[in-house]
């Protein structure tokens, strides 16, 4: 076999020219990469709550004492509403080097929900952001369960979300210039169909659809409205799960994370929510649940 007589003079040439984008685009890789570092140490503001004042319901316990702390290790200001005390909630924020104001609303009521948001405002000043956290669930088979489980459940997880949206955004859109942003808790159920939750799987179905209309209709006019679709988190609501062997087992073999979630967990990605750096998303629901829905 005969080469051709050019490669032994070429193919030098092409290898030296090739190390040579190499060596550049690994130098320009290590610039990137120093400068990314000193970006992530100097300039956080886009995940910043900084001067923001942010309502959070149902903040004594679980996902919304998670909320609420990772909302003032962001900079943020709690406002916290729930029907019972809030105290270890308020000493955890204080902790994280936040502030902590506690509201005591009847969340059934949706009417006393919106009429808290009102005074809230009123009394104390406009409130940046809403998280709609709140939620109640009632376990019968379908055949079983009865009308006031099925309401109680309904005022609690949608109605009063709605009415609380629809007051936050009236003051929002009252003061031209001003912005908003709303979280509201879904479920993974809102994308599931569960067993013996007939009224939570319906409610939560109906966050997810909420939370992409009013996305539709406000996304103009200054409020972004979000939600987080949690997994199974470590909170009081799962406790006769995880305590029991079988039924914990069975779950964690179907996360691809292989744990369960921790209220903090939907804390972070709702301070993301709430932060100027998803000014741009409107009407996503995320799912924060180890990979479950992916399965």
């Amino acid at each position: 076999m005969s080469w051709p007589g050019n490669w032994p003079i070429h193919l030098p040439r092409r290898r030296i020219a090739c190390e040579g984008a190499l060596s550049h685009a690994r130098s320009d890789r290590s610039y990137d990469r120093q400068q990314a570092k000193g970006l992530s140490l100097s300039d956080l503001s886009a995940f910043s709550l900084i001067g923001k004042r942010i309502l959070v319901t149902g903040a004594n316990t679980g996902i919304g004492q998670g909320i609420a702390v990772s909302i003032a290790r962001a900079g943020g200001l709690v406002v916290g509403v729930g029907r019972s005390a809030m105290d270890d909630t308020a000493g955890k924020v204080a902790a994280a080097g936040g502030n902590f104001e506690a509201v005591k609303a009847d969340l059934g009521d949706p009417a006393e929900a919106a009429a808290m948001l009102d005074r809230v405002w009123d009394e104390s000043g406009p409130i940046d952001g809403l998280v709609n956290n709140a939620g109640i669930i009632r376990r019968a088979d379908a055949v079983d369960l009865s009308e006031a489980d099925w309401d109680e459940v309904m005022d609690v997880n949608l109605k009063t979300v709605f009415r609380l949206c629809q007051t936050f955004a009236k003051r929002v859109l009252a003061e031209p210039g001003r912005r908003g942003k709303i979280v509201n808790i879904a479920s993974v159920l809102s994308f599931q169909g569960g067993i013996r939750v007939a009224s939570y799987t319906a409610s939560k179905h109906g966050v997810l659809g909420l939370t992409r209309l009013l996305a539709c209709e406000w996304a103009s006019k200054g409020i972004n409205v979000n939600g987080i679709a949690p997994g199974y988190i470590e909170t009081n609501n799962t406790e006769a799960l995880r305590a029991d062997p079988d039924r914990s087992a069975a779950i964690l073999g179907r996360i691809p994370a292989g744990r369960w979630g921790r209220p903090d967990d939907i804390g972070d990605a709702a301070v993301f929510l709430l932060a100027p750096a998803s000014d741009y998303m409107h009407g996503a629901v995320v799912p924060v649940d180890g990979g479950w829905l992916a399965r």
